[in-house]
């Protein structure tokens, strides 16, 4: 190469360089895609089923949950013996939970702590991003097994509740209505410990095409009043599978390893014979 044409080169080369460094970037750089980027739900984090249950031979409430995300039982499920248990999931609030046990405590029906809750939730949205109180969706029970359960028309769809005899089975991002449908009936015809018909909910949701997005989490929740392992605990069991492609399977597991421990005692405490599979 002659010294004009090296010299030519360079001058286009250092051009072009310029030229780049005045370049938007933006279209050479993956954009995110989900919704909460244009302002709006993203699903990720919204899509659950879970199922609120009483046992009238034993008294144990209990709840059990499964999800596409992290750790679902770390939100959804709340319980306090002799007061009652609640699920708070989609568009969700966490504090309805607490909520609604205090509402409990003071004597407030289930329907009406729905009622209650809605009325004074400010629908502050989240992070930046619309989270309406139209998509939350909760279920109440008290410790009779009376419940209610609401589902908000903006909840992601498939979302609905289905209620059955001391238990209440509710979605969102399900694969139809038969997911709640294969709950409620799997609790009412599963016979032994609440613990194992809480499961048998949960795998009849999953067969039914539980959540569209897929597994990853599952947690289950049982209180009665000092049946809890070693002295004043009233969790009888608080079991989380945070992180697992088949949680179901892996809290069935969990589930029927203490109900196997519950059946070695000797005896069990006064008032709690029968929980959990202890001897009656």
């Amino acid at each position: 190469m002659d010294r004009k044409a090296g010299a030519l080169a360079v001058a286009i080369l250092s051009a072009a360089l310029v030229a780049l460094t005045f370049i938007d970037p933006s279209p050479l750089i993956a954009q995110p895609t989900n919704a909460a980027t244009a302002g709006q739900i993203d699903p990720a984090g919204t899509g659950t089923f879970s199922i609120l249950g009483y046992d009238p031979a034993t008294g144990e409430l209990g709840a059990a949950v499964q999800s596409r995300v992290f750790s679902a039982g770390n939100g959804v499920l709340w319980a306090e013996a002799e007061t009652g248990i609640a699920a708070t999931q989609a568009i969700v609030d966490v504090s309805y939970g607490p909520k609604a046990l205090a509402l409990l405590r003071a004597g407030i029906k289930p329907e009406a702590i729905i009622k209650s809750i809605l009325d004074s939730d400010p629908d502050p949205g989240y992070a930046g991003q619309a989270w309406p109180k139209a998509g939350r969706q909760f279920a109440v029970m008290d410790p009779k097994g009376i419940y209610a359960a609401y589902t908000g028309p903006e909840a992601t769809s498939w979302a609905g509740n289905k209620g059955g005899k001391f238990c209440t089975a509710q979605g969102n991002i399900l694969a139809g209505p038969q997911v709640v449908d294969n709950m409620v009936r799997n609790f009412e015809q599963t016979e032994g410990p609440l613990s194992v018909r809480l499961v048998s909910a949960l795998e009849g949701g999953q067969a039914g095409g539980g959540d569209t997005r897929g597994q990853e989490s599952a947690a289950l929740l049982i209180v009665k009043k000092n049946c809890g392992v070693w002295l004043h605990n009233d969790t009888v069991l608080r079991l989380q599978v945070d992180d697992n492609p088949e949680p179901i399977k892996e809290l069935r597991r969990l589930v029927e390893m203490s109900v196997a421990n519950s059946r070695r005692m000797r005896r069990a405490s006064p008032g709690c014979e029968g929980v959990n599979g202890m001897p009656k």
